[in-house]
Order: C-alpha cells, then sequence, then structure tokens
C-alpha cells in the first residue's frame, strides 16, 4: 500500500490499521467491485489509457463504495473521501494525481475516532476493443471496468457527477472532532 518514503512514523494505532483495510477494500469486496477477474492476456495487451482519459473518467466525480465514497475534484485536484470500513466511520483528505501509463492515484491523511494516518492508492487503467480494465497497483488482478457495451453492473457505473461526498465527511469530521 506505501512505499518506502510513506512508512508510518509512529506506532501503527487502530486508525492506521483502518486506513489500511479502507484502501485496500478500494479494489476487493469491501467496496462492492463484484466484476469478475478479466482474462490476464487481454488486459496486458491492451493500451494504457491516456492521462487525457483518465481525467475524463474521473474529474468532478464521486466513486460510490459499498461502505463508503470518494470524490475526485476538479478544483486543485482535491480527493476526500468517507468510509465506514468495519462499522467505524472514518475519512480522508487529500488529492488525486494522474501518472504514466494510465495510472490514477490518491494521496490521503486518513482520520479516525483513534487518531489518523496516511494513505497512497493507485489504480492503472487499459483499454481494448472498447472495453477498459482496471487494477490496484501494485498487486490487484485486472478486471472489466467498463464493458462494450457497458453495464449497469460495471464498476465505472458507480462513478456519478458530482460531490457524494462533502456532507458525509463533514459529518464524520464533527463528530470526530479535530484528530
Amino acid at each position: 500500500m506505501h512505499n518506502k518514503s510513506e512508512q508510518w512514523s509512529t506506532p501503527m494505532p487502530r486508525t492506521a490499521l483502518l486506513a489500511a483495510a479502507v484502501v485496500a477494500g478500494l479494489a476487493a469486496g469491501a467496496f462492492g467491485i463484484a466484476a469478475a477477474s478479466a482474462h490476464p492476456n487481454e488486459a496486458q495487451s491492451a493500451r494504457p489509457l491516456t492521462s487525457n482519459e483518465v481525467y475524463q473518467i474521473y474529474a468532478n466525480r464521486s466513486w460510490i463504495w459499498k461502505e463508503g465514497a470518494g470524490f475526485f475534484a476538479v478544483k486543485k485536484r482535491e480527493f476526500s473521501a468517507w468510509s465506514r470500513e468495519g462499522g467505524a466511520p472514518s475519512y480522508g483528505i487529500g488529492r488525486w494525481f494522474i501518472t504514466s501509463p494510465g495510472k490514477l492515484c490518491f494521496r490521503a491523511e486518513w482520520r479516525a475516532m483513534d487518531g489518523s494516518a496516511p494513505a497512497v492508492t493507485c489504480f492503472s487503467h487499459r483499454e481494448k476493443d472498447g472495453v477498459i480494465y482496471q487494477k490496484r497497483e501494485p498487486d490487484g488482478e485486472w478486471y472489466a471496468f467498463r464493458q462494450m457495451p457497458a453495464r449497469m453492473s460495471d464498476e465505472y457505473a458507480k462513478l456519478r457527477h458530482g460531490d457524494y461526498v462533502v456532507t458525509r465527511v463533514r459529518r464524520i469530521e464533527a463528530r470526530l472532532g479535530n484528530r
């Protein structure tokens, strides 16, 4: 989940474990990604999306998860998210960015009742014959993110225009106080 330069600076509190679980869940059933894994050769032979294509997918959209949501604001590339992973409310505030080829990342400071912890999460995107494949980096498995024709069951269908996050983040933030 973290690169070597982003290790925890203090002993890992339960919050850090929660943040790790939240971020780890992004490409697993915990956040509702139900798409079957793609055939590895299909995704591997697909072309990486351009930075502009990745931007168009996420800009000013909320990604609705099973136990939360994340918003990718265009303004200052702000990222905000909330989660109730494991029943405990938490929220993350940070930035999202695009790296080549076809990779979306977001870095956030996750806060919960017992403290805060940083986390970085990245997803790679590839396209072949109109199908967009996605996988969580570095160890996720490729799956069809948006099929052709698109289906309501696609993970892509969980991206909605607008901010479906800020109200919930503010509620959780008020409940937790300045942690």
